[in-house]
């Protein structure tokens, strides 16, 4: 903690926002001259500004803005976690951003600014200084900012004034706290506050940093409901197997055992996906079989001379034979597993398993819509399918895994497949052979 209270604190946080201004202005530019400081700046920001300074960043404009494009802006909003608690981090922030003349800032990992809201007239002020969306915005292109050393300190930040290594943004106060994935604690991107810097007050940054462990703290219970989830489905697979086998989550996160207790709630996994026999550190070598939401670890017995031969994983029966109920059942050596389908995954893993070759994000697209420029929908189609069935899937290019063997139940009348989808490719599968 006392790392962290550190990065708000200081000598200068007994003066008023005017004299502390004016200070830190004579302090950066000490610190441009490589001259001494009247006071240590501190510690985060010194840092920050040295940082700059070997950068070679400009300190009176920064780098040029490098924005994305829509489709590639809309990409990176479905794909987020952060999508899914945008309605904690409005709740907990936005009213306090408007009620001070702020903004409230949603950032991605890689610094990419997703979602700006509040205050109007503050919103048209930060276009006037690429802070839009889309826009970049780490301390290689923005400098010292909240947003920027947030994410290269992975801790919360406030950053007043001339604390900023850019002049343009001195009269901007920013104060932003980093949200991470309780899953695998991955950094899913900065919530932060922004607005003129003469109405800031020091406590933003608790507010903002509270707000973050709140979406955290959301994140977890949505994980939570996944894991029991997956324990739904692996309890009668576990229950036929005499040896020894784990359900996991696709984060490694324990759903359910059999025949051994493991150390831990969480197993470390493999980075690549999991297609095929996995030595793991802590089980040995494993058979991997798919669960919906997960993977089933199955050890293999070497003593005994078992054997696992991917071709032989298991196999797939896709039932789109009724009009309007469609599911993927899975029948692998430990069992099998029926899950229910949605009609847009219901399309797509028809069109997979018409195609074993596999088909790009284009192809799909083309397949799906006539139209292979919506790459960016099937990206986000495909994504909440391997929510459920990451094992099922293999990508670059989509198709179903190769160690799996597909069947597909037809309705009896080919003019009766899928009778709701205008698909392209679901309209061919009717044509008359």
């Amino acid at each position: 903690m006392g790392s962290k209270a550190s990065l708000s604190t200081g000598p200068l946080a007994d003066l008023s926002p005017a004299e502390s201004a004016r200070l830190m202005a004579v302090m950066r530019e000490a610190a441009l001259s490589r001259g001494r400081l009247p006071l240590p700046a501190r510690p985060v920001i010194g840092q920050s500004w040295d940082r700059m300074l070997r950068l070679g960043l400009d300190p009176e404009r920064g780098s040029a803005p490098r924005l994305l494009g829509i489709e590639e802006l809309e990409r990176r909003r479905q794909r987020t976690r952060l999508a899914d608690v945008l309605p904690t981090l409005h709740s907990g922030l936005l009213e306090a951003a408007e009620a001070a003349g702020h903004i409230m800032i949603i950032t991605d990992a890689d610094g990419r600014v997703l979602w700006i809201d509040g205050h109007r007239g503050v919103r048209r002020h930060a276009d006037g200084i690429a802070l839009t969306e889309g826009a970049h915005w780490t301390e290689d292109v923005a400098g010292t900012s909240g947003i920027g050393t947030a994410l290269a300190v992975r801790a919360p930040v406030r950053v007043h004034s001339a604390e900023h290594f850019v002049r343009a943004f001195h009269t901007w106060s920013c104060a932003a706290a980093p949200v991470r994935d309780p899953r695998d604690g991955r950094l899913l991107g900065i919530v932060d506050i922004s607005g003129p810097a003469a109405g800031a007050h020091p406590t933003v940054l608790s507010l903002v940093t509270a707000t973050a462990r709140w979406a955290e703290g959301e994140l977890w219970l949505a994980h939570s409901r996944e894991l029991d989830r997956l324990r739904a489905v692996a309890a009668p697979v576990l229950a036929r197997i005499r040896g020894k086998a784990v359900a996991v989550d696709p984060h490694g996160w324990i759903a359910g055992v059999t025949g051994l207790t493991p150390g831990d709630r969480r197993l470390p996994l493999p980075r690549t996906a999991l297609d095929g026999p996995v030595w793991l550190p802590t089980l040995g070598a494993c058979a991997v079989e798919p669960l919906p939401g997960g993977h089933l670890l199955r050890v293999l017995d070497a003593g005994a001379g078992e054997l696992y031969e991917p071709g032989g994983a298991g196999r797939l029966v896709l039932d789109v034979s009724r009009p309007h109920e469609w599911s993927l059942t899975f029948a692998g050596p430990s069992g099998a597993w029926t899950h229910p389908l949605s009609a847009r995954h219901a399309e797509v893993l028809l069109v997979l398993a018409a195609s074993p070759g596999g088909r790009t994000a284009a192809q799909l697209a083309d397949d799906l819509f006539g139209d292979p420029t919506r790459t960016v929908t099937v990206r986000a189609a495909v994504s909440r399918l391997r929510r459920s069935f990451g094992a099922v899937l293999a990508h670059r290019p989509y198709r179903i895994a190769d160690r799996l063997r597909v069947d597909v139940r037809r309705p009896d009348r080919r003019e009766d497949l899928l009778p709701f989808s205008a698909a392209p490719a679901v309209a061919r599968l009717r044509e008359p052979v």
